[in-house]
């Protein structure tokens, strides 16, 4: 009838009509230690339940990949004890160091898990880690250049068949509060996303892995979900550990990071920096006097670009264009998919433009700050049964390797537990429900994205860096205020319910954030708690952890806590642990009146307030859906063998065969190399570069067998170069090629199979055929790749720690081949020569003419000739190394002084260093400061 209105509100559920599910080891959230904890729990015997209020395919901050790992501590790279140190340095000492450790120690055994899943990591051409210095100290940072894959693989490992028999997933299930009987956790309950259906879970364990608080500074861009961290991480498992009575601590050190201006996303200098991009002011001056972990180069950042020489950019327009690509195809793919359209949008690109960056809005994280549930070295939280991992649990500076580890050490131990057995709680089963339901009740009151936007410019105008006593104050009165407004918001749908209760959460996350901030009186780790009021670091009186939990009255209170005895000394730290200080309720500053009150105060009358408040595998998004394609995928949630899914890799229709060959990405079944290596002859080249792009995801986890050897060497007379270049790549990583195979695509007519045949070469150690193709080949990005690859090949790392097996491979032949590239007419070659030089060894004939080029008109050359000197002797090399130091160029001075740390047992060198030690860039100066 015309005019009616239906009322679509969905209908509140009855409390007794929950669906109860039980389970051994309960996991929420699915994304990163999420995952992991269920794979570990499953593998020791525990029957696993995985909540996740999205999808578990594409959910958490790994859902669009990971471009590298920040803290891989690779033996013969890093050692345990010196990553420990860094972090202890990083977060001014305030740490736990059993659990840094833990990442320390077991980081490496989880890059080689994740690898054998099929996850990707950098390798150079002998098939080791190719691990890269980015920060002053240590090399712990690993590249993922096609890390885009990575949640896609931990689904795959979801899907096995003996894990889907130990593992019940949950997708748009949201909990909204773990239930404890006894003191300790025995379940949670939530409700469905789409259905709105109200579900408990009985569980022996629980184990939250719900991510950073991501959503709880506003972005200056204004958008909700326009945030740094992943939009969908509220705060959850943060709400949920705290009103459950466990302790969460460091919350006042907040996570700020730098990002590009107006986009929300990360710079990446992670990534750009051993492409050679780095940060700099207006005038194109480095000046980060820090290292890059902790919250002092924030608090640089930040003063930079409030002074006359802001804005800061990250600068990339210096870079050679093979660099620029490769950036990216990293950056505008597995970091931000989004990125590219935005800077084309503006008209900017790499080559002409620098970018510019900003500082983004604050939010709560273990993994990249120190804010989060307190857990020990195994994970447990101070609630027995009750798990926290990944970003949720502070484990400072704890990255993805880190999530991965404590997931993985929260699913073994929590295995040991049976099923809760007992009651459910009934009076939290009740509070739960109202918390959920309370917006169907008034379904035109404020809508959720009004109230959230309110809620977090409190959190900007308040409680964001620099903080003060009257602005903390001030934050409290108004997070206090909005619990009416939280309860009065409206919804109709299951979907607008869990952003209301998400609401909820980052109300929880802003008091803890605003009281914890105010507790401690002292500034501490740079911009991250920067106390206006309170200026200086007090080691005497705040050296402790700074401890938050709900007290059995509701409130909340604080305990600080001493810093444990290390296990790894630190010099300028000497934690002596001790009693900790009950601080109990901490309470705002009188903050109604400015200043003293000049009248007495009158009485006002207390009248009751009106309020009401109560306590799979997919095909092209443009390709029509066929009934063979519906058979195909049916066909792919049953872990099809090869045999069924051969009709489909030959079908007529391409893409039927493309959406083949994806399937048989996602459930590998044996055989799967040689039909992908068969798919690189396919006459789609879509179907070509599918096949290609499987071959370098799973590479890691194929078999080296002959069929697959085959099939590989049959696709490098293809006429595709990118299944040449695929079919390159996969027969160096499996060694399955030999120096006649690989040679013969030096002739290649493509520069990208040039370059994969170069890398081959190198992994047999062909430096016969490496130097033959020295100053032959037509292409500067090939002539770069071979003097790297001569480099590689006489040792892969600097000539006095090489392996004996490569530490003199044909040095002769090597350092003739380089002679010939030193004199190349393109500065990068040159450069790269020079460059390998210093890894090689530089004898008197070329270090003379390195030294000589430490006047070349390009300073890439300039910079190449002086890491060359570093091996060279230092009668030659240190004077001359010493005059570099005044080369109008920074990284030429950088250069510099990296070569004369290796000559830092003369006098004279020491002496060029101390020189250097005042040098305007900052870089330089912390280099020359090391040396010394």
């Amino acid at each position: 009838m015309k005019g009616t209105l239906v009322d679509h509100t969905l209908q509140i559920p009855a409390l007794g009509d929950a669906e109860e599910i039980s389970c051994g080891v309960l996991v929420i959230g699915g994304g990163t230690a999420g995952t992991m904890a269920a794979l570990t729990a499953a593998e020791h015997g525990a029957d696993v339940l995985l909540l996740e209020k999205a999808h578990v395919r594409h959910s958490g901050a790994l859902a669009m990949g990971m471009d590298g790992v920040n803290n891989a501590v690779v033996p013969g790279r890093a050692e345990p004890d010196d990553y420990v140190a860094e972090i202890t340095r990083a977060n001014d000492g305030i740490v736990d160091q059993s659990t840094v450790r833990q990442t320390a120690t077991r980081g490496f055994d989880m890059v080689q898990r994740l690898e054998s899943y099929g996850v990707k990591f950098e390798k150079d051409d002998h098939g080791e880690y190719a691990v890269r210095q980015v920060h002053r100290s240590g090399s712990y940072v690993l590249p993922m250049p096609e890390g885009k894959d990575v949640k896609k693989v931990l689904y795959r490992q979801l899907r096995r068949r003996e894990m889907r028999e130990r593992i019940r997933i949950e997708n748009r299930v949201m909990p909204v509060r773990v239930l404890t009987a006894g003191g300790r956790a025995v379940g949670a309950v939530g409700f469905h996303t789409r259905t709105g259906a109200f579900v408990t879970v009985r569980a022996g364990a629980v184990i939250l892995a719900t991510g950073a608080c991501g959503r709880l500074g506003l972005p200056a861009s204004g958008y909700l979900y326009g945030t740094y961290e992943n939009p969908t991480n509220a705060g959850d498992g943060y709400a949920m550990a705290y009103h459950a009575g466990a302790e969460l601590t460091g919350i006042e050190c907040f996570q700020i990071n730098p990002l590009i201006k107006d986009y929300n996303g990360p710079a990446c200098a992670y990534v750009a920096n051993p492409f050679g991009g780095y940060q700099v002011n207006r005038h194109g001056e480095r000046f980060v006097d820090s290292d890059y972990w902790s919250g002092q180069m924030m608090a640089e950042f930040a003063a930079e670009v409030a002074s006359d020489r802001g804005p800061v950019y990250l600068k990339l327009s210096h870079l050679p264009e093979e660099s620029i690509s490769a950036l990216e195809s990293i950056l505008h793919s597995t970091e931000r998919p989004t990125r590219g359209t935005f800077h084309a949008g503006r008209g900017h690109d790499y080559r002409t433009h620098d970018v510019e960056m900003h500082i983004s809005e604050i939010g709560l994280c273990g993994g990249h700050s120190a804010s989060g549930v307190r857990v020990d070295d195994h994970a447990r939280t101070t609630v027995p049964r009750l798990y926290a991992a990944g970003d949720l649990a502070c484990v400072p500076h704890n990255y993805m390797i880190g999530a991965f580890v404590f997931g993985d050490l929260a699913g073994a131990d929590a295995a040991r537990y049976a099923p809760y057995e007992g009651e459910l709680p009934p009076d939290q089963l009740r509070e739960a429900h109202e918390l959920i339901y309370r917006p169907l009740r008034n379904p035109d009151g404020p809508p959720q994205p009004q109230v959230e936007y309110k809620l977090r410019r409190f959190v900007n105008d308040y409680v964001a860096p620099p903080k003060s006593g009257a602005r903390l104050s001030l934050a409290l009165e108004a997070f206090e205020r909005m619990r009416a407004d939280i309860a009065a918001m409206g919804a109709r749908t299951p979907h607008e319910l869990m952003r209301c209760a998400e609401v909820s959460f980052i109300r929880d996350c802003a008091e803890m954030a605003a009281r914890a901030s105010l507790a401690r009186t002292e500034s501490r780790w740079g911009l991250y708690h920067d106390r206006l009021d309170h200026p200086h670091r007090d080691d005497a009186s705040w050296f402790h952890h700074l401890d938050l939990r709900k007290s059995p009255s509701g409130a909340m209170e604080f305990t600080a806590r001493p810093v444990a005895p290390y296990l790894v000394p630190v010099d300028g730290f000497s934690p002596a642990g001790g009693p900790s200080r009950r601080l109990g309720e901490v309470h705002p500053e009188q903050v109604a009146t400015a200043g003293a009150r000049e009248a007495a105060p009158v009485a006002v009358r207390q009248e009751s307030s009106g309020t009401g408040t109560t306590s799979g595998p997919g095909t092209d998004a443009d390709a029509p859906t066929t009934p063979r394609l519906l058979e195909l995928l049916s066909l792919a949630e049953d872990e099809p063998r090869l045999p069924a899914l051969v009709p489909y890799l030959t079908d007529p229709e391409p893409t039927v065969r493309r959406t083949a060959v994806t399937v048989l990405t996602e459930t590998v079944p044996p055989g799967t190399g040689p039909a992908l290596a068969a798919a690189l002859a396919d006459p789609d080249a879509g179907v070509r570069a599918a096949a290609a792009a499987s071959l370098r995801e799973l590479v890691e986890t194929l078999a080296p067998e002959p069929a697959l050897r085959d099939g590989l060497a049959a696709a490098l007379s293809g006429a595709d170069p990118v299944a040449r270049a695929a079919a390159l790549d996969a027969l160096r990583v499996l060694r399955l090629g030999d120096t006649r195979l690989f040679a013969d695509s030096l002739a290649d007519g493509d520069i990208a199979v040039r370059i994969a045949a170069v890398r081959a070469l190198v992994s047999v150690d062909a430096a016969g055929e490496l130097a033959r193709a020295a100053a032959a080949d037509p292409s500067r990005e090939v002539r770069v790749a071979v003097a790297r690859g001569l480099a590689a090949v006489a040792g892969g790392r600097l000539a006095d720690t090489a392996p004996p097996s490569r530490a003199g491979s044909d040095p002769g032949t090597i350092r003739s081949a380089l002679s010939e590239l030193i004199d190349d007419p393109d500065a990068l070659v040159r450069a790269a020569a020079y460059e390998a030089l210093g890894t090689t060894g530089c004898p008197a004939p070329l270090a003379a003419r390195a030294e000589a080029a430490l006047s070349d008109p390009a300073w890439q050359t300039r910079a190449g000739a002086a890491t060359a000197l570093s091996l060279a002797d230092p009668g030659l090399a240190v004077p001359a190394l010493a005059k570099a130091l005044a080369d109008p160029n920074a990284d030429v001075r950088k250069a510099a002084v990296t070569a004369l740390t290796r000559h830092r047992a003369t006098g004279d060198a020491r002496a060029a260093l101390a020189t250097a030690t005042t040098d305007p860039d900052a870089d330089v100066r912390a280099y020359a400061a090391r040396a010394l």
